[in-house]
C-alpha cells in the first residue's frame, strides 16, 4: 500500500486532465500536493488500454488548438507536456468527415480557415459568402472567451450574453441549404449535441479549436497523463492509484479531511474535487450543506453515454485513414441522443489509428454510438472495474455481442470487406463509463449545457465550502482543452488570476 502523508497543503480527488493539471499547477508554486484516484490507472479519459496486440484511446481521439498562437498551446507549454507527447497532424483538407446514407460524397471539414471553406465550397459552390459569415462569426464569438484566448486575452466581457444562442438555430442563420447546415453539425457527437438545447457557444469553441489545426497522439491520450504524473512527482507530489474517497469530512463552512474505502484519513487546507459534482455531493453530509444548493446540484441533466466497439485488425490489411468519419443513417444530424429504440447505431462515429510499425495501415479502429442508460437497467446495481471485478451474468455479454453485431455490419457497409481482417473486437457500454469514470449516468461530457437555461448548468468552480473547489469538464467545457482551460480556473481562484496568467504567459 502505498504511503501517504497525514497531512498536505492540497488533496485532490480524481486524476482526469483537469485534476493532473491542478495537481502540476499547484506544486509549481511550492504547494505539497496529493492526488487521489480510485482505478489503477490515472487520467480519466486519457486512460488507454491493451487487448490482443491493439492500444485504444478511451476518451480522448483527436485535440484541437494545439499549435503556436492556439488556444491550447500556452497551457500545454507551461505545464511542460509537449516534450513527453508524440502527436501527429490529420488530414489538413479533412480532420472530419460527414457521410449520409444514399449520398456517395464524402463533405470535409478541413484545417486552416481558408481552407475550411474552400474544401466545402467544392460541394457548396452558391455558399461563399454563407461561408465566410460563418467562420468570421466563430472567430469573432471565440475571440470574446478569456481563457480561451491567452495569447491575446480580450478587455473584460460578459461571457453570458453569448451563452443564449442556440446551436442548430443559429447555424440555420447562415445557409437555407439543409444539406450544408447538417454539414456545418455533423460533428456534434463531439458534444452530443441537442436541436432546441446545445448552445452556439459550444459548438464554437469545439469546432473553431479544429478549424485551427487537429492532431491525434501516436501512442494514445495517456502520453499527457503520464507526462503531468511525472511532473508533479519531480516536484515531490504523491499520487495514488486504488485510493478510493468514502467520505469527505466536513462542517457547516469547510473540508477537513477526506476519508479512503479503506479507512485511510488524509488532511489539507485545500480539496479539489475532479470528480462530477453531483457524485462529489453524494460523499457529503449533506445534512451540513444548503438544500437548495444540493437540489440544484443534484438536479442537473447530463450528456448522453455511448457504447464502444473496438477493433483489433490483423496487420497490414486495412488502409489507414488519417481523418475521423461521422456517420448518418438519414439526413439527420441532431435529435439523435434521444434514438428510438429500433434505430439505435443506425449514426455512428470512427475514429483509425495507424500501425506504427506500417503507418500505411491501420491497427485499430474505434466505432462509437450513442447509448442511453436506461438501456443498462437490468444490469444497473452491478460494478466492475479491473480492480473490483464483477462478473456481469450472461444476458449483459448477449446484449452487448448484440450491439456489436449490429455495428459490425454497419462498418461492413462503411468499409466493404472490413469484417475479414479483424482479427479481434471489444466493446464497452454505458456502464463503462459510470464505472471508471464516475461520470452521473455514465454521460459521455457530464453537464448538459441549455442556452435556454445557461446559468442554470453552469458551476462554479467554488463550492459552499470556503476551501473546497470543482474543477474538469462540468465547469466550463468538456474534451482536453476545457478541462485544462477548468483547472486554470480553479487554480486562479486559489492563487489569484493575474498572478497565474502572468506566470502561463511568461513561457510563451
Amino acid at each position: 500500500m502505498k504511503k501517504i502523508e497525514d497531512k498536505y497543503d492540497v488533496v485532490i480527488i480524481g486524476s482526469g486532465m483537469a485534476g493532473l493539471s491542478c495537481g502540476l499547477i499547484l506544486a509549481m508554486e511550492g504547494k505539497s500536493v496529493c492526488v487521489l484516484e480510485k482505478n489503477a490507472q490515472i487520467g480519466g479519459t486519457l486512460q488507454t488500454f491493451k487487448r490482443d496486440g491493439g492500444k485504444f484511446d478511451t476518451g480522448v481521439h483527436y485535440v484541437g488548438g494545439l499549435d503556436e498562437g492556439q488556444p491550447l498551446h500556452p497551457y500545454f507549454k507551461y505545464l511542460d507536456i509537449f516534450k513527453d507527447i508524440d502527436i501527429m497532424k490529420l488530414n489538413e483538407n479533412a480532420y472530419d468527415v460527414i457521410t449520409f446514407a444514399g449520398d456517395s460524397n464524402e463533405y470535409p471539414h478541413a484545417q486552416g480557415y481558408e481552407n475550411f471553406k474552400e474544401q466545402l465550397l467544392k460541394f457548396f459552390p452558391d455558399e461563399k459568402e454563407n461561408l465566410d459569415r460563418y467562420v468570421t462569426d466563430i472567430k469573432a464569438l471565440c475571440k470574446k472567451f478569456a481563457l480561451y484566448n491567452v495569447n491575446d486575452m480580450p478587455a473584460r466581457t460578459n461571457e453570458l450574453e453569448y451563452m443564449y444562442d442556440g446551436a442548430s438555430q443559429r447555424i440555420r442563420t447562415y445557409t437555407s441549404n439543409e444539406k450544408l447546415q447538417r454539414v456545418l453539425a455533423g460533428s456534434n457527437l463531439l458534444y452530443a449535441g441537442e436541436e432546441d438545447k446545445t448552445p452556439f457557444y459550444v459548438h464554437a469553441l469545439i469546432i473553431n479549436s479544429y478549424m485551427m489545426s487537429a492532431y491525434k497522439f501516436h501512442h494514445g491520450g495517456s502520453q499527457i497523463s503520464r507526462s503531468l504524473n511525472y511532473s508533479i512527482k519531480e516536484r515531490g507530489g504523491n499520487i495514488v492509484r486504488n485510493a478510493e474517497v468514502a467520505t469527505i469530512d466536513h462542517n457547516n463552512t469547510s473540508v477537513s479531511s477526506v476519508t479512503l474505502v479503506d479507512g485511510r484519513k488524509i488532511k489539507a487546507d485545500l480539496f479539489i474535487s475532479n470528480v462530477h459534482p453531483t457524485e462529489t455531493i453524494k460523499m457529503m453530509d449533506q445534512g451540513l450543506m444548503r438544500k437548495s444548493y444540493t437540489s440544484r446540484i443534484a438536479g442537473l441533466e447530463n450528456t448522453v453515454s455511448v457504447f464502444t466497439l473496438y477493433l483489433v485488425l490483423k496487420p497490414q490489411t486495412v488502409k489507414y485513414r488519417n481523418s475521423n468519419f461521422y456517420n448518418f443513417n438519414e439526413n439527420k444530424v441532431w435529435g439523435l441522443t434521444n434514438y428510438k429504440p429500433e434505430d439505435w447505431g443506425k449514426d455512428f462515429a470512427v475514429f483509425y489509428l495507424p500501425d506504427n510499425k506500417n503507418p500505411a495501415y491501420a491497427s485499430v479502429i474505434t466505432v462509437m454510438a450513442y447509448m442511453k442508460m436506461e438501456e443498462m437497467l437490468p444490469w444497473m446495481n452491478t460494478f466492475n472495474t479491473t480492480l473490483q471485478e464483477s462478473d456481469r451474468d450472461e444476458s449483459y455479454q448477449n446484449f452487448k455481442e448484440l450491439k456489436a453485431q449490429f455495428l459490425l455490419e454497419k462498418m461492413e457497409g462503411f468499409s466493404p470487406g472490413l469484417r475479414k481482417n479483424i482479427k479481434s473486437y471489444h466493446t464497452s457500454t454505458p456502464l463503462t463509463q459510470r464505472d471508471y469514470l464516475n461520470t452521473t449516468g455514465g454521460s459521455l461530457y457530464g453537464i448538459s449545457r441549455d442556452h435556454n437555461f445557461p446559468l442554470k448548468s453552469q458551476i462554479n468552480t467554488k463550492t459552499k465550502m470556503k476551501n473546497m473547489y470543482f474543477t474538469g469538464q462540468n465547469i466550463i467545457l468538456h474534451g482536453v482543452l476545457g478541462a485544462t482551460i477548468s483547472s486554470v480556473v480553479t487554480c486562479a481562484e486559489i492563487l489569484g488570476r493575474d498572478y497565474l496568467l502572468k506566470k502561463i504567459k511568461s513561457v510563451l
